[in-house]
C-alpha cells in the first residue's frame, strides 16, 4: 500500500485512501459513534457500540496483525477496510462505512483495492462472514468480479473469495472507473451555472473577456460575476464571493489570490475550477500548484489548469474562455496543453468541446477520454500534448475509446534522448518518443507529426464514413495533380486500381482509366456525374476528386456538384481543390494539395483497418520463476545501489527464470583459463570481453578459435589492447540470421520490447520494431522488419524457426513487465536457424525503481 492516493467515486465525488495509522484511533471512534446501531450490528454482529469501540482500539494497537485502509472525504474519516492474513493463505475481510456515504461506490472501491493488495502479499483467498440480512454487502461482494463460493451457517453466509484477478474483475474495474470519471466532469463541462471570479469592468481584462464570451455565446444558465469592488459587470449584478451552488467557477485573479479563491469555492460547494491564472509550476512555483490541487481534491472539486485558456462546450453554449473568436460547433472534441496551439486549432476546426488543460494539475487527457467516450456530440477526439501523466492508463482507456471513436494525437518533443547516455543498442533505439509511438500503436491512436496534419485528418474523420478499404478512384480535370495524387497513394500503400469498362462515359478526349482525367474543359455536371458513378462501384472504396480552378464551370459551381454527388453516399469522398483548404457543403473535406488529401486518407484507412481487426489472442501463458528472478535483481541492486550491469552468470540465471537460454558460456579470468575452457567446449570457440561495451567496436570479440593455444593467445592480445580482467568462452555456432531482441523500462512509460536486425548491423541499418508488453503478436512484430525475408527462406536459403524467435520476444516482454528494475536488456545476437533461436550474447542493466501501482488500482494520478 502506498502513502495514500485520491480516488473518484460513482457520483463523481472524491475520497483520499491511505493506510491506517495508529493516530486514526479518535477518528475511528467518531466513525463508530456516527454509525447507526443497525450498521454496527451488521458489521460486528452485536447490539450497541461497545464491541465496535473495543475493536477500533485493537485495530490501532501495536499487535494488530492485519493490513487496513481508511478513506477520508472532505477531511473526515468515513470508512475503514481490512484483511487479517492467516497461516493457510486465507485472510479475514471486513469493512465499515459511514452511513452518510453509502451508495457512492466507496465500499466497492475499497474492497477492490484490498483484494489487489492481498494478492500482492501472497493471500490466495479472502474470507467474509456476512449476516444473511445484509443484502447490500452481499451484492457488493458478489458483483465485485472475483470468483467466490458461499455456504449458509446459522443465519450467516460464509464467503470464500479468490484473491486472483479475473477478467470479470478487470472489466468491472474499467466500467466503474469510466462511470466515476465521466460523472466527475459532467458539471464541469456541462454546468448549470457559472461563476467568473475576477470579472473586471476593464474590457481588456481576462475576466471581462470570459464573462463577455459566456454572455455572447448564449449560455442558458445563471452567470455570477464575482468582483467585490464592482456593483455590476457587463450588465450583470456582481457578487463579493462565489455564491453557493455554482457548478463551475472560472478563476481570473492574480496568482497570489488563487488559493484563497479555491478555498472559497470549496466552501461554496463548487463542482469544478477552471484556473486561467499563470504563475504556478511553469513559473517555478510547484508547491503552490500542489497546494491548489490539494484544496480541490479535499473538497471534491475537479481542477482544469492552472495557466490555461478555459473550456468550451458548443452544444451547451458554454464558452468559458478568453478566446478572441467564437468557436464553431462541430463533432471534434479538442484538448490542447498549449494555449497558443489550442487557439490556432479552434480557428480551423469545428468543435463539440475544447479544453485547454494548461499545467494539467488535475484533469488530464485520460479524464477527458472517459468523458468524450459517451458524449453524443463528439465523433472524433483530437489531442495536442506536451507530456503524459499516466501513459499506461492512457493506452488502456484509448484502446477502448478508439474502438468507437478515432483519437488523434500530436505529441511535441519528438527528440529528447540526447541528454541520456547511450548504454545499449536497445536503449539507444528505444527513445521516449519511440515509446509514445508504441503506446499509440498498441491503443489504435492516430499519431500525427504536425498540427496541420491533425486538422486535415480530423476534418475527414468527422465528416465522412470510414474507408471500407484501400482502393482509391481519382477523378478530376487536371492530369498533373491527379498523377501526384496517384503517386502519393502508392507511397502510402493505397491502391489505385484500373476501373471496370463501362463504369464511366465521357467525351472522347477523357482518360477513363484511373486516375480519371476528364480534362480541363469538364463541366461541374460532368465531374459530379463521374463522382456519383464511382461511389456506386463495388470496385472502389474511396473517391478522391482533384479539381483545379477556375477551369470548367468554375470554383463554386464545381464545389456544389461535388457536394451533391457525395451527399448521400456511404463511401468516403474527399477532394483536392488545388490551392483551397476547407469543407465543401459541410460534408466533403477539401485540401489545397493532393499529398495533403492522401496523407489524411492514409490515416483514416489505417484506423479503419485497426478497428476492424479482430482482437488478437492473449499473450501465451508460460511458467516463470518470478520470485527467483526478483531475488536476482534484488541482489544485483544490493551490489550496485545506483544500478549496474549484471554479471554474465547473473544474466544467464535471470533469463533462465523466463525460459530464455543462452549458448553455454565459461567465465575465464586469464589466458590459461581461456585455453582450458576452449579444450572443454571443443573448438571452434569464441572469446568475448566482459563489460558494458559494444565489443565488436573495440575488438572485444575473437571468432573461430580452433585450438586451446589460439584461445590463450587471443586472451593475451585482448588483455594487452583493452586491459580486460575477464572474458567468456563459448562454442561457435553455425551461421544463421542474426537478430537482436531487447527492451527498456521507463519509470513513466513502463516496458518496451524491441526486435531488429542484430549483430554488427544493429545500429547501422536501424531495422527495428517495438511493442508494449504483453506482446500478443510477436509474429506480426517480426514481419515489420525489412530483414524479415531472410527468416523465411530468402533466395533459396532454408527458412528459419520464426516461432522460436517469436517465443523469445514474448518471454522477454513478460520479464520486463514483471521486473521494472530491469532498465535495459540486450540479447544480441540471437542466431535464428531452422533448428531454433539461440541467444549468443546477453546484457542486463538493473536500476532502482519504485514498482508501479497495479494497473487495476483505481486512483487519480
Amino acid at each position: 500500500m502506498s502513502e495514500g492516493y485520491d480516488v473518484l467515486l460513482r457520483d463523481g465525488g472524491m475520497a483520499h485512501v491511505r493506510p491506517l495509522s495508529p493516530s486514526d484511533r479518535p477518528a475511528l471512534h467518531e466513525l463508530v459513534e456516527r454509525s447507526s446501531e443497525r450498521s454496527a450490528y451488521l458489521r460486528f454482529f452485536t447490539g450497541g457500540r461497545k464491541t465496535a469501540h473495543s475493536y477500533m482500539d485493537r485495530l490501532t494497537g501495536d499487535k494488530y496483525p492485519g493490513r487496513a485502509l481508511v478513506a477520508v472525504m472532505k477531511g473526515r474519516l468515513v470508512a475503514v477496510a481490512e484483511y487479517i492474513p492467516g497461516d493457510d493463505g486465507a485472510a479475514d475481510l471486513a469493512i465499515l462505512i459511514d452511513d452518510g456515504v453509502h451508495g457512492h461506490g466507496l465500499g466497492t472501491l475499497l474492497l477492490e483495492h484490498l483484494a489487489l493488495d492481498a494478492a500482492a502479499h501472497g493471500v490466495r483467498e479472502l474470507v467474509a462472514d456476512v449476516l444473511a440480512e445484509n443484502q447490500p454487502m452481499l451484492r457488493v461482494l458478489r458483483d465485485l468480479g472475483l470468483d467466490l463460493t458461499q455456504r449458509f451457517e446459522g443465519g450467516m453466509l460464509h464467503l470464500d473469495i479468490a484473491a486472483t484477478a479475473t477478467p470479470r474483475l478487470r472489466a468491472g474495474i474499467e466500467a466503474r472507473d469510466h462511470e466515476s470519471g465521466r460523472a466527475s466532469l459532467a458539471r464541469v463541462l456541462a454546468p448549470r451555472s457559472v461563476a467568473v471570479i475576477g470579472a473586471s469592468r476593464d474590457e481588456r481584462a481576462v475576466g471581462h473577456k470570459v464573462l463577455r464570451n459566456l454572455i455572447d455565446g448564449g449560455f442558458p444558465g445563471p452567470l455570477y460575476p464575482v468582483n467585490p469592488n464592482a456593483a455590476e459587470v457587463a450588465g450583470l449584478a456582481c457578487h463579493a464571493r462565489v455564491p453557493a451552488g455554482a457548478d463551475l467557477a472560472v478563476v481570473a485573479v492574480p496568482a497570489r489570490h488563487v488559493l484563497e479563491v479555491a478555498r472559497d469555492c470549496a466552501e461554496a460547494g463548487v463542482a469544478g475550477l477552471v484556473v486561467l491564472t499563470s504563475g504556478f509550476a511553469e513559473a517555478g512555483r510547484p508547491d503552490a500548484e500542489t497546494e491548489l490541487r490539494k484544496i480541490c481534491r479535499t473538497a471534491g472539486m475537479r481542477l482544469i489548469g492552472p495557466n490555461c485558456l478555459g473550456v468550451v462546450n458548443t452544444a451547451a453554449r458554454l464558452n468559458a474562455s478568453f478566446l478572441p473568436h467564437r468557436p464553431v460547433q462541430g463533432r471534434v472534441a479538442l484538448l490542447s496543453q498549449s494555449g497558443a496551439v489550442g487557439a490556432a486549432l479552434l480557428e480551423r476546426l469545428e468543435v463539440s468541446t475544447f479544453v485547454s488543460v494548461g499545467n494539467k494539475a488535475d484533469v488530464s487527457g485520460n479524464d477527458l477520454l472517459e468523458y468524450w467516450e459517451d458524449d453524443p456530440d463528439t465523433d472524433v477526439i483530437a489531442l495536442y500534448l506536451e507530456s503524459f501523466g499516466n501513459p499506461r492508463k492512457f493506452a488502456r482507456i484509448a484502446r477502448r475509446v478508439g474502438a468507437r471513436k478515432p483519437i488523434l494525437l500530436v505529441k511535441s518533443g519528438r527528440s529528447g534522448a540526447g541528454d541520456r547516455a547511450v548504454r545499449s543498442h536497445t536503449a539507444a533505439a528505444a527513445t521516449p518518443d519511440v515509446a509514445v509511438d508504441a503506446l499509440a500503436r498498441a491503443s489504435g491512436v492516430i499519431r500525427l507529426d504536425s498540427v496541420h496534419e491533425l486538422i486535415d485528418t480530423a476534418r475527414l474523420l468527422a465528416s465522412r464514413p470510414l474507408p471500407a478499404g484501400r482502393r482509391v478512384a481519382i477523378v478530376g480535370n487536371s492530369g498533373g495533380p491527379q498523377a501526384m495524387a496517384a503517386d502519393a497513394c502508392e507511397r502510402h500503400g493505397l491502391s489505385v486500381p484500373e476501373l471496370p469498362p463501362g463504369l464511366l462515359t465521357a467525351r472522347t478526349s477523357a482518360a477513363l482509366g484511373n486516375p480519371v482525367d476528364l480534362t480541363a474543359d469538364a463541366s461541374a455536371d460532368e465531374i459530379g456525374a463521374a463522382v456519383a458513378a464511382l461511389t456506386t462501384s463495388p470496385e472502389v472504396d474511396v473517391v478522391l476528386v482533384v479539381y483545379t480552378p477556375p477551369f470548367g464551370s468554375g470554383l463554386e459551381e464545381t464545389r456544389q456538384a461535388i457536394a451533391r454527388a457525395a451527399e448521400n453516399s456511404p463511401k468516403t469522398v474527399l477532394a483536392c481543390v488545388v490551392g483551397h483548404d476547407g469543407m465543401i457543403g459541410g460534408r466533403v473535406p477539401s485540401y489545397a494539395f493532393p499529398e495533403q488529401a492522401v496523407e489524411a486518407l492514409s490515416h483514416a484507412v489505417g484506423y479503419a483497418e485497426w478497428r476492424d481487426r479482430p482482437a488478437g489472442p492473449a499473450a501465451p501463458a508460460f511458467a516463470a520463476r518470478v520470485e527467483e528472478a526478483r531475488e536476482i535483481v534484488k541482489a544485483g541492486l544490493a551490489a550496485h545501489s545506483d544500478g549496474g550491469w549484471l554479471s554474465p552468470a547473473e544474466t544467464a540465471r535471470l533469463l533462465g527464470c523466463y525460459g530464455v537460454t543462452l549458448v553455454e558460456s565459461v567465465d575465464v579470468d586469464g589466458p590459461d583459463a581461456a585455453a582450458v575452457a576452449a579444450e572443454r567446449l571443443g573448438p571452434p570457440v569464441v572469446l568475448k570481453a566482459v563489460g558494458p561495451v559494444h565489443k565488436s567496436d573495440v575488438g572485444g570479440v575473437r571468432l573461430d578459435l580452433r585450438s586451446s593455444e589460439e584461445a590463450r593467445q587471443a586472451y593475451l592480445d585482448m588483455s594487452r589492447r583493452l586491459g580486460i580482467r575477464g572474458a567468456i568462452v563459448q562454442r561457435m555456432l553455425p551461421g544463421g540470421v542474426e537478430i537482436i531482441v531487447g527492451g527498456v523500462n521507463y519509470p513513466v512509460f513502463g516496458p518496451l520490447v524491441m526486435v531488429g536486425m542484430g549483430g554488427v548491423m544493429a545500429d547501422l541499418l536501424a531495422d527495428r520494431a517495438f511493442r508494449v508488453p504483453p506482446v500478443t503478436d510477436p509474429a506480426a512484430m517480426i514481419g515489420e522488419l525489412r530483414c524479415a525475408p531472410l527468416l523465411h527462406g530468402y533466395r533459396g536459403t532454408q527458412p528459419a524457426d520464426v516461432a522460436a524467435l517469436a517465443e523469445q520476444i514474448t518471454r522477454i516482454g513478460r520479464l520486463l513487465d514483471d521486473l521494472p528494475q530491469v532498465a535495459e536488456l540486450d540479447l544480441n545476437p540471437v542466431i535464428v536457424t531452422a533448428d531454433g533461436a539461440t541467444t549468443v550474447d546477453a546484457r542486463v542493466r538493473v536500476a532502482p525503481c519504485d514498482p508501479p501501482p497495479s494497473p487495476l488500482l483505481r486512483r487519480l494520478r
